[in-house]
């Protein structure tokens, strides 16, 4: 359990109050500025390019033929068909749908939309804050990162989807502009190996904008405009709600747009598999997929395509679950993010025809120019179980975990994201450096302990990791990383219901594949177009511009289940089984990647 800070508008300062203890926090301060290359080329916006490696002046409104990304070879062999269903323990503690998106959903699709208002006022020598209400102290449920349990209760939004559509079928204007400067409070960082838990220990959404490079882009307009990600999530109900409860997901962003002076987000929901579900009930997990991709992203559309809560009762419900989402998803946007709806288990879990059927609807994806973003893991060099919600919920006994990867993960369609632990100014923003996250930023004997990655036993080497040192016969996993531990999490803020918030941490690579999905956003307007299966051009990028991501070479993802300990790997310079090719620089990747995606 972790207290949560209480905050009070005093003027244009505002009092922070965490364990009885009384801290004074300034406003307004100036724009922060953080770590960037040294510049040796800028394109035609003003980006920082490595040598004379310049991107291509592309004609945004031309029309690209899709295109079957080669190289991803399923190894028959290597396929298990043993049954799924192992029951496990673990703790659970506790990521512009444009109207016309909307006109064409088909008549068996329930569609909801809302364009939240974005409310500030001005505080402290004419800058822009947001402007804080009293709020009650409200205890959160630590997080588990890939598994994160909901805080708060929500209210009872039964009329969620009576709103008229007139009234919500637009976006507010905020949504078209990047985000106004906030000032970060200051803060030491926290000690210990705990959660952070207050905008002081903490990251703000500025200051991780900062640290990954992706703030310049923010600042000249590219905040993912025009694009849409979609977010495969559990459907909720009142009548079973999570440990740790519900919250409406309009009144999240409400608060936390507020607090931290963000445009407001067109949100979407589709509620096709959902049944009954009220469709704006949300659990911590999506919340915390979706602010962490509307940070990195703010002026991007975010789709959420609800399953149903069962579906991560087996691995047979959540295969069929996630290639559902998948299909339909590729009509909703051009970016993907699975964590952990959408997930499956360890690759054992699978049959061959499941596997088939799973690698199919990636395929149709990629063929349709879609990137689909999934996280690693959060059990280190162990396979996750079977029937992923006994690992969400903590129920049940299991055999000792096996050493293997997770699917969507490990498919070779999917650009896999590893966990990290950010180090960065908590003034600034500004990128200081980074390590593996693992243990002791973990619980040992739980499914949340350290950034998944190994070798996959059912795929072998994709042709886009031929020739990368480290990566042998089988697909290595995970591509890319970001942020992923509790400890040094970003702000995550949930209604409570009655006016008030919580505010707790991100964690878990179910915080770093938002990320990425936000900066791929980022990258698709740059573009002026989707570019689909971005896999080839990551490693492209990385054999040649080691400026665009930041290498972590230190670290480990070994695994505790006393009294059984899985050994995992290590982070080392270029590609490792822990953190991929690392975090992003954005100002540097974004540009690159949309010269080096294939059109």
């Amino acid at each position: 359990m972790k207290v949560i800070s209480k905050l009070e508008s005093t003027g244009s300062r505002h009092t922070c109050t965490r364990r009885h203890t009384a801290l004074t926090l300034p406003l307004g301060a100036g724009p922060h500025t953080g770590w960037l290359p040294p510049p040796i080329g800028r394109d035609q916006h003003g980006f920082i390019l490595t040598g004379s490696d310049l991107p291509d002046r592309r004609n945004p409104a031309a029309s690209r033929t899709p295109s079957r990304p080669a190289g991803v070879r399923v190894a028959p062999d290597l396929i298990s068909s043993a049954a799924g269903g192992l029951a496990m323990k673990a703790a659970r503690g506790a990521a512009p749908g444009a109207a016309a998106e909307a006109a064409a959903e088909s008549g068996s699709t329930q569609v909801s939309i809302l364009g939240l208002r974005r409310v500030s006022k001005t505080c402290g020598q004419g800058a822009t804050c947001p402007g804080l209400q009293a709020i009650a102290v409200a205890v959160a449920v630590a997080v588990t990162g890939l598994l994160a349990a909901a805080c708060g209760p929500g209210p009872r939004g039964g009329s969620a989807t009576a709103a008229p559509p007139a009234a919500t079928a637009a976006p507010p204007a905020a949504t078209s502009a990047p985000p106004a400067a906030t000032s970060a409070p200051p803060a030491a960082p926290v000690g210990g190996t705990g959660d952070c838990d207050s905008v002081t220990t903490c990251y703000t959404p500025r200051q991780l904008e900062v640290a990954y490079g992706i703030r310049p882009l923010l600042e000249r307009g590219i905040d993912g405009r025009g694009q849409t990600v979609v977010l495969p999530e559990l459907a909720e109900s009142q009548q079973s709600p999570p440990p740790g409860g519900l919250s409406d997901l309009r009144q999240d962003f409400a608060s936390f747009d507020h607090l931290f002076g963000l445009p407001a987000p067109q949100l979407r929901v589709v509620s096709t598999f959902a049944g009954s579900a009220d469709p704006w009930l949300a659990n911590g997990e999506e919340v915390l997929d979706a602010e962490m991709v509307h940070t990195i992203a703010p002026g991007a559309a975010l789709t959420i395509v609800l399953v149903r809560g069962t579906s991560l009762d087996s691995a047979a419900s959540a295969v069929a679950a996630s290639v559902a989402a998948l299909r339909l998803g590729m009509s909703q946007g051009g970016i993907i993010s699975l964590s952990p709806a959408g997930q499956i288990g360890g690759e054992h879990c699978v049959s061959r025809t499941q596997l088939a059927s799973l690698n199919a609807a990636l395929q149709a994806d990629a063929d349709h120019h879609v990137t689909v973003v999934a996280a690693s893991g959060d059990a280190g060099a162990a396979g996750e179980p079977c029937a992923l919600i006994t690992a969400l919920f903590g129920i049940g006994t299991f055999p000792p975990p096996v050493k293997e990867l997770g699917l969507v993960a490990s498919d070779p369609l999917v650009l896999s994201v590893g966990g990290t632990t950010l180090h960065a100014s908590h003034t600034t923003g500004a990128y200081l450096s980074e390590t593996a996250w693992g243990l002791p930023y973990g619980t040992p004997g739980t499914w949340v302990q350290a950034s998944g990655g190994g070798f996959s036993h059912l795929f072998t080497r994709p042709a886009y990791q031929d020739g990368v040192p480290g990566i042998g016969a089988n697909r290595g996993v995970p591509d890319v990383a970001a942020d992923a531990n509790p400890h040094t999490g970003m702000t995550i803020v949930i209604s409570d219901g009655r006016g008030g918030y919580t505010i707790r941490n991100s964690g878990g690579t179910s915080a770093s594949a938002p990320t990425w999905a936000g900066v791929i956003a980022l990258a698709d307007q740059y573009a002026g177009r989707h570019l689909g299966f971005v896999n080839p051009a990551i490693y492209r990028i990385a054999l040649s511009h080691h400026q665009a991501f930041h290498d972590i070479t230190a670290g480990n993802n070994t695994a505790s289940f006393p009294p059984k300990t899985i050994i995992g790997y290590r982070a080392a310079p270029g590609w490792d089984p822990v953190t991929g090719w690392g975090s992003p620089d954005a100002e540097v990747l974004v540009p690159l990647l949309a010269r080096y995606a294939s059109p």
